[in-house]
């Protein structure tokens, strides 16, 4: 758009000039003919004058342009001797033509534009001495000043249309020739578009060799980040295994101990090798939730991934009556990972089942089209004083030690969260027990149906 509004103004400030040089130029043309043709009538109508001894003057024939025999005509002539009227066309009526003052006093043709009797008049007069007389006598003829501007509206009203007929005529050929070279931009953003939405893992599509190079170094760089997050993942795996095995050899072992009576040493490894898993899961979880949030195009159904968690909770606290009301609508979805999104889900809603009496609510925030949304998750249990919001999400940390877990949940919520650019609140809730609201991205095609 940049580009075709540039050419129009471009285009429009070429013709416009074009438009006032063609005109200047044609109205000078006109003024050059219409003198030429003022000439020649003055020295046709000064060879037909005929002086007569008693001072007057009068014409062997009319002038050859019958224009100067009609009534206001536009086109006249007169003879003046000492500021008196000697002869005038019979087109002519009114007073004496007057010459403007300082007016050449020589034998010279000189032009001017007067007041006539229809208008502005274009004249070009001479002094002529005729016979023996001492005084001058002036030859006047004159055109119509009106003529000329009529001459010259039609010419620039032709002007107009023709050049604004070529100035529409570039616009559009400059518009199609942008769209045309612009169209493998489009392409590359509905090819984006789709990878964005999942619907392809690369870059595909007929392209300039202009562009090629372009789309070739976009997929290459799609290749390498997928094989890293292929690698981030595998390497996360098989630290993880290599650790747990040796922390249930130790494990095994504090047991071994605590069995012999050596149950300081025995609690004592034992305490150490759990925070050692704790820290292990939570490095791991880190490790491949940022993998994963290097690979483009994710997209989640935060409908599916609800449904899923509810179902498992419910029949995992099944014998405690807890009833978890999922109110989350359908055609949802955010740009997360769906793994990292069940995992955030499962851990905010195992809590909220953990501590609630009898109801668990699970809600998006209604706030209008954003670019996050708010997924709430609500308990009627004790709740949480606020002194203890900041402390829950630090590593290993319990407000209730008596509650079980590990107490990475809600931080590795928060880091996860966070790696999406999304965040953790937590608050008091209407049903009397602990608020949760998980803010991630939506996705682009969930915001533009907002």
């Amino acid at each position: 758009m940049r580009l075709i509004v540039g050419a129009v103004v471009w285009i429009a400030i070429g013709v416009a000039a074009a438009g006032v040089l063609l005109s200047a130029v044609f109205k000078e043309f006109l003024l050059t003919q219409y003198a030429d043709q003022l000439h020649v009538s003055l020295d046709e109508l000064e060879r037909l004058i005929q002086a007569g001894s008693d001072g007057q003057v009068k014409l062997e024939r009319p002038l050859s342009d019958p224009r100067y025999s009609a009534h206001l005509s536009g086109a006249y002539w007169e003879i003046q001797k000492n500021s008196t009227v000697l002869a005038r066309s019979p087109s002519l009526e009114g007073p004496m033509l007057k010459v403007p003052a300082g007016a050449g006093e020589d034998a010279q043709t000189h032009t001017y534009e007067i007041d006539g009797p229809t208008g502005k008049l274009m004249i070009a007069e001479r002094l002529r001495w005729l016979g023996q007389d001492e005084a001058p006598t002036r030859i006047i003829v004159g055109n119509d000043r009106n003529a000329l501007d009529r001459e010259m509206q039609k010419f620039n009203y032709v002007l107009l249309w023709s050049l604004g007929g070529f100035a529409i005529s570039l616009i559009a050929a400059a518009a199609v020739l942008l769209l045309y070279a612009m169209n493998p931009f489009g392409q590359l953003r509905k090819a984006l578009a789709r990878l964005r939405k999942g619907e392809a893992i690369a870059i595909s599509g007929a392209f300039p060799d202009e562009v090629q190079p372009l789309i070739d170094d976009l997929n290459s760089l799609l290749a390498n980040s997928g094989e890293q997050m292929v690698r981030a993942r595998t390497q996360a795996g098989n630290m993880a295994h290599g650790l747990k095995s040796s922390l249930a050899i130790l494990v095994d072992e504090a047991h071994r101990l605590r069995e012999r009576g050596e149950a300081e040493t025995a609690t004592l490894i034992l305490d150490h090798a759990r925070r050692m898993q704790r820290q292990i899961d939570y490095q791991i979880a880190r490790a491949r939730a940022a993998a994963s949030r290097a690979k483009p195009g994710q997209a989640s159904s935060l409908s599916t991934a609800t449904e899923v968690i509810v179902h498992a909770m419910e029949r995992l606290y099944h014998e405690r009556g807890i009833r978890i009301d999922n109110v989350v609508p359908s055609g949802t979805t955010v740009a997360c990972d769906a793994e990292d999104l069940s995992e955030m889900l499962a851990n905010i809603v195992d809590n909220a089942c953990k501590h609630a009496k009898h109801i668990v609510r699970i809600a998006v925030e209604e706030s209008g089209p954003r670019t996050f949304i708010g997924i709430v998750v609500e308990d009627d249990g004790p709740g949480l004083p606020p002194e203890a919001w900041d402390v829950v999400f630090n590593i290993g940390e319990q407000w209730r030690k008596t509650s079980g877990g590990s107490g990475l949940g809600l931080t590795i919520v928060r880091d996860l969260a966070q790696l999406y650019n999304g965040s953790v609140q937590l608050d008091q809730s209407d049903l009397g027990g602990l608020k949760v609201t998980l803010e991630l991205p939506v996705h682009p095609e969930t915001a533009r149906a907002a």
